[in-house]
């Protein structure tokens, strides 16, 4: 079994809801044919380098994956059909970039675990409000000669 990597754009046009529905299916697609999906990441919606089909945004997705080669076939046929889908590109890892690979997912869920352990301790911290300090004016002889 070879481990590969896709990344597909979707049409911008599409809602949030069909866009995972998409990529459920392309990932169905994937593990109806035996091949394991390893990461899956939604990148958003980002612009395009170049228009194609005269839109210049698109939804991109990457998914790594470990299966025959002939689910590439089956997937990039899938890809073809599918009219949401305005450009793909699979290829095989080979041993260094499977390195690479798994080396990022590490440190991207570093960083994940990191942004949401520093949200939660700005949600535990309480918020206090200071209160605006008493500005005492400082003591002149004029000051004290009215005090007496």
């Amino acid at each position: 079994m070879n481990k590969y990597e896709t990344v597909f754009i979707l049409t911008p046009v599409l809602s949030d809801d069909q866009m995972k529905e998409t990529v459920e299916k392309f990932k169905s697609v994937l593990t109806d044919n035996g091949a394991t999906i390893e990461n899956e990441e939604n990148w958003g919606l980002r612009k395009l380098a170049y228009p194609i089909e005269n839109k210049n945004t698109g939804f991109y997705t990457l998914i790594e994956f470990e299966g025959e080669p002939t689910i590439v076939d089956k997937l990039e046929t899938a890809f073809r059909r599918d009219e949401k889908v305005i450009r793909f590109l699979t290829f095989r890892l080979d041993k260094f970039a499977a390195e690479y690979a798994v080396k990022r997912r590490a440190v991207r869920k570093a960083k994940q675990e990191e942004r949401a352990a520093a949200e939660a301790a700005a949600a535990e911290a309480p918020a206090v409000e200071e209160a605006p300090a008493v500005v005492e004016a400082p003591a002149t002889e004029a000051n004290a000669e009215t005090k007496e």
